[in-house]
C-alpha cells in the first residue's frame, strides 16, 4: 500500500475518518498499540489509562517494549506539546460504550488536527469480531493481511490454541472465577458475559463462575470472603499493576494471571488461551 494513497476508515462509533495519505505515524492507547504491534503496525508512541502510572505496566506491554515504542504516561494528562512534537498522523483508542474514546479526550485529537479511531472492546461485539476489526484497521494502515510476529499470531494458530483450551476444559471441569483485587478488603468479581474474552471462554467450554446478583454491570464488588464462598477451582486474577493478587481466603486456590486489557490480536489471545489450557491441566 503506497503512502500516497488516500486513506479512509469507519470506526466503531460510526465515525467516518479520512486522510490524504495512509497514516504512518500512529499514536495509540497502550492496549490498541500492543495489538497493532502484533499485527504489523508499530506505533511511534502509546499512552495509558487512568489506571496507569508514569511507567508502562508490564502486564500491558506485549511487544511494545521490545519494539522500543515510547510510553507517554496516562492519556488524560498527556503533554499536548509533546504529542505535537511526535507528529502523529492518526490516534487509535478503544471504546467500551460505542460513543467515546476510553483513554484520551477526543478534543486533544481535534486540537492536533489528527483523526482519532476508536474500536470497540465492549460486549456489544464478540471476541472474533473485535479481532477482525483490529485486523482490518492494521491492514488499512499498511500491514500485510498475513502479517505475523515471531510469536503465535496467525488465525490458524489462534484456532489451534482454542482447540487446546476446549480439550483442556472438557477434561478439567474446574469452576473458574475471574476477578480483580482492589486491596486487602475488596475484590471485583467479573460477570462472565460482560467481557468478550470471558464469554468466548464459555463458548470454548470453560466453566466460568458467575458472582451472582448485585450492583455493577461488569463487576460485582465484594470482599474476599465472598470470592471464597463461590468455591472456584481456579482463579483468573487481574495481573495489571494496579490490581491486588489473591491472598488470604483464596490463598489455597489454584490461580493464573488474566489481563482484562489483553491486546486484541490473534497472537495475544492465542497465548492467553494456551496459558489457561495449561492452568486447567490436572496437577500432581
Amino acid at each position: 500500500m503506497s503512502g500516497a494513497e488516500a486513506w479512509g476508515f469507519t470506526d466503531d462509533r460510526g465515525a467516518e475518518l479520512g486522510a490524504a495519505r495512509v497514516p504512518r505515524r500512529v499514536i495509540a492507547y497502550v492496549r490498541a498499540g500492543a495489538a497493532l504491534c502484533d499485527l504489523g503496525v508499530t506505533p511511534v508512541a502509546v499512552y495509558g489509562s487512568g489506571h496507569d502510572g508514569e511507567v508502562l505496566d508490564p502486564a500491558k506491554e506485549g511487544g511494545l517494549r521490545s519494539a522500543a515504542v515510547t510510553y507517554l504516561g496516562p492519556g488524560r494528562v498527556l503533554d499536548e506539546g509533546r504529542l505535537r512534537e511526535l507528529r502523529p498522523d492518526v490516534i487509535v483508542d478503544v471504546t467500551y460504550d460505542g460513543k467515546s474514546p476510553y483513554a484520551l479526550d477526543e478534543a486533544v485529537s481535534e486540537r492536533l488536527g489528527v483523526p482519532l479511531v476508536a474500536l470497540s472492546v465492549g460486549n456489544e461485539l464478540g471476541l472474533p469480531d473485535i479481532l477482525e476489526r483490529f485486523g482490518a484497521l492494521a491492514v488499512s494502515l499498511g500491514a500485510s493481511s498475513a502479517a505475523q510476529t515471531p510469536a503465535v499470531a496467525s488465525p490458524g494458530d489462534l484456532r489451534a490454541a482454542e482447540d487446546a483450551l476446549r480439550e483442556a476444559a472438557a477434561r478439567s471441569g474446574l469452576g473458574v472465577l475471574a476477578l480483580s483485587g482492589a486491596g486487602p478488603d475488596q475484590v471485583h468479581l467479573a460477570r462472565p458475559l460482560a467481557w468478550p474474552e470471558l464469554a468466548r471462554l464459555t463458548e470454548l467450554g470453560v466453566r466460568l463462575v458467575d458472582p451472582g446478583p448485585g450492583p455493577g454491570a461488569n463487576w460485582l464488588t465484594a470482599d474476599w470472603g465472598r470470592a471464597a464462598e463461590l468455591r472456584p477451582g481456579l482463579v483468573l486474577f487481574d495481573s495489571r499493576a494496579h490490581a491486588t493478587p489473591p491472598d488470604g481466603d483464596l490463598s489455597g486456590v489454584r490461580s493464573t494471571p488474566w489481563n482484562p486489557e489483553t491486546p486484541p490480536s490473534p497472537a495475544a489471545y492465542a497465548r492467553f488461551f494456551r496459558d489457561l489450557a495449561e492452568a486447567l491441566a490436572p496437577t500432581g
